[in-house]
C-alpha cells in the first residue's frame, strides 16, 4: 500500500522536537556525511554512555563490505548511538541493534516481521533498517567503545526501483503517517533495554528466535544449502548439498523460496 500522505512540517525533526523527547545527550544534524563518523568522534572526545547522533539527511552512509548509500531527507532514521561494552561482548551490539529495530517495527504493528541473518530487519520479506556497529580503538590496550549505527526506511519510496521488491518503509507497511521523532524515541529505549542485557543469555536467545532463515534454503557466494542454527558467537551454521556443513562469518545470504531470491546483505 502506499496511500500514506504527509505533511512536511508536522513530520520534520529539530533540536527542539527532539529535546521534548529525550533525556540522553543528542547532536542532531539536519544533514551530515555519516553519523557512525561523528559519532565516533564524539567518543573520543569524551561522550557519555548512550549518548547518540542523529541525522535529517545522511549523505554517505555505509553498510557492510564498504557500501554506500544516500539517505534524503525527511525519509528515514538514521543515527549512531555511543556504548561502552564489555570488550568480549562487543560482537553482540550487533544483536542489540537488530532486536531494537525488529521491536519498533512490531510496536507499529508491522506483520511478518523478521530478521535476516546477521542484523537485517525485514517486514515482510523486504528489508526495512539495517545495522553498523563500528568500534574505536585505543592505540594500546583495546577498545575505547563502539557506535551502533542503525538506519531505518520510514517513508522512502522504492517504487519503479531496483529495490523495489527487496526494501519496505514502515508507513507503507502500517499504513499511516509516521512521527520520526516518536520513532527514535522508543527505538532508543528498545536499544536502552537490550544493551542492559548485553551479557545475558536472553539476548542471544531473543534474536535467534526471530531470525528468519533457520531451516530455510539459502545460497552465498560460496555454497548453496540449508540454515541450520547459529553458533554462541553468532556465526551460522549451513549445511550444502553435498551434507557437509560450514560456519559462515557475516556477509551476503540470500533465502532461496522456490528457486527465487529474497533479500540482500548490506
Amino acid at each position: 500500500m502506499h496511500s500514506v500522505h504527509f505533511q512536511r512540517g508536522l513530520m520534520s525533526l529539530s533540536d527542539d522536537i527532539l529535546r521534548a523527547r529525550l533525556t540522553r545527550p543528542f547532536r542532531y544534524f539536519e544533514s551530515v556525511g555519516s553519523t557512525n563518523d561523528i559519532a565516533k568522534a564524539w567518543l573520543e572526545e569524551g561522550a557519555p554512555e548512550t549518548a547518540v547522533v542523529i541525522a535529517n539527511e545522511q549523505r554517505q552512509g555505509r553498510g557492510r563490505r564498504g557500501r554506500r548509500w544516500h539517505t534524503p531527507p525527511d525519509t528515514a532514521l538514521a543515527l549512531s548511538v555511543i556504548l561502552h561494552p564489555p570488550p568480549r561482548h562487543l560482537w553482540r551490539i550487533s544483536l542489540v541493534g537488530a532486536l531494537s529495530v525488529y521491536d519498533l517495527a512490531d510496536w507499529l504493528g508491522c506483520v511478518d516481521v523478521g530478521i535476516k541473518w546477521p542484523n537485517d530487519v525485514q517486514v515482510d520479506g523486504r528489508k526495512i533498517g539495517g545495522i553498523l556497529p563500528e568500534a574505536v580503538w585505543r592505540d594500546d590496550d583495546g577498545p575505547l567503545g563502539v557506535v551502533l549505527g542503525i538506519g531505518v526506511n520510514v517513508r522512502a519510496d522504492f517504487r519503479h526501483t531496483a529495490l523495489q521488491d527487496r526494501a519496505a518503509n514502515l508507513e507503507s507497511a502500517v499504513n499511516r503517517p509516521l512521527h520520526r521523532a516518536d520513532l527514535i524515541d522508543y527505538l532508543l529505549r528498545r536499544v536502552d533495554a537490550w544493551y542492559r542485557l548485553i551479557g545475558a543469555d536472553v539476548l542471544f536467545t531473543a534474536w535467534k528466535r526471530r531470525l528468519n532463515m533457520l531451516g530455510r534454503r539459502i545460497q552465498t557466494e560460496k555454497m548453496a544449502g540449508l540454515a541450520l542454527d547459529v553458533k554462541p558467537d553468532g556465526s551460522l551454521l549451513a549445511q550444502d548439498d553435498f551434507a557437509v556443513v560450514h560456519s559462515l562469518a557475516a556477509g551476503d545470504i540470500f533465502i532461496v523460496n522456490h528457486g527465487v531470491n529474497h533479500g540482500e546483505g548490506d
